[in-house]
């Protein structure tokens, strides 16, 4: 049973969690909520992203004065995405604990990196619940401190559209589109789904709480998987 495991994720996180039903919550894809009838990690996902994008920015202030106020800007966007936070869950192996529906089990769902980038920042949400912020910020910087090191040494370089059009067109001319192809979530706080697609061939998916965001994510997706 999943319930029996939890402990081996708290050793793993570096929390023991005074109520393990704030770790349950925040484990729980709502494919798995709506066979129980039971909340899920919806809730938790967005207070996490919150804490997440403080505490990143808090980091970056203290850690890196010389950086100019843009230039934290896109180093907090390079970091708070899903690639990083998909890092973050695979380190510790956020799919074994995670409770999702038969159908998304099926199709490995609880191996999806959406699936798991969001379970982190729920995670996040249920630390700070549980502990409050010192916690959940040590368990931040602990996982993203490295992730922020290299995003720094490569703020000033261009941005993944760029290098991609460049890669893409080092042969000729080819047609790249960006396309928004979902928008979630309520007017105040959107998430948006971009995809890239060359010559009519769709390369990556990539997600942000801006357009800009979410097309910048789906081309450092495509050069990920041109490397």
């Amino acid at each position: 049973m999943l319930e029996n495991k939890l402990e081996e994720l708290q050793e793993q996180i570096s929390y023991q969690f005074t109520d393990i039903g704030l770790l349950k919550n925040a484990l729980t894809h709502t494919s798995y909520a709506y066979e129980y009838h039971i909340p899920s990690n919806e809730k938790l996902e967005f207070l996490g992203d919150s804490i997440l994008e403080f505490v990143s920015s808090q980091y970056l202030f203290e850690n890196y004065q010389h950086l100019k106020e843009g230039e934290m800007t896109k180093v907090r966007a390079a970091v708070v995405c899903e690639s990083s936070l998909y890092k973050v869950a695979k380190r510790h192996n956020f799919s074994d604990f995670l409770y999702v529906g038969k159908s998304e089990r099926l199709s490995k769902g609880n191996e999806r990196p959406a699936i798991l980038a969001d379970s982190v920042e729920a995670v996040i949400a249920a630390i700070y619940l549980d502990g409050g912020m010192e916690p959940a910020k040590q368990f931040i910087v602990e996982n993203l401190k490295e992730e922020i090191d290299i995003a720094t040494t490569h703020v000033g370089d261009k941005d993944y559209k760029t290098v991609l059009q460049e890669k893409l067109q080092q042969h000729g001319d080819v047609k790249i589109t960006y396309t928004i192809t979902k928008e979630m979530g309520p007017d105040h706080d959107k998430t948006f789904e971009a995809e890239v697609v060359v010559e009519g061939k769709r390369l990556a998916i990539g997600k942000g709480k801006s357009k800009k965001q979410a097309q910048m994510e789906a081309a450092k997706k495509a050069l990920e998987q041109m490397l």
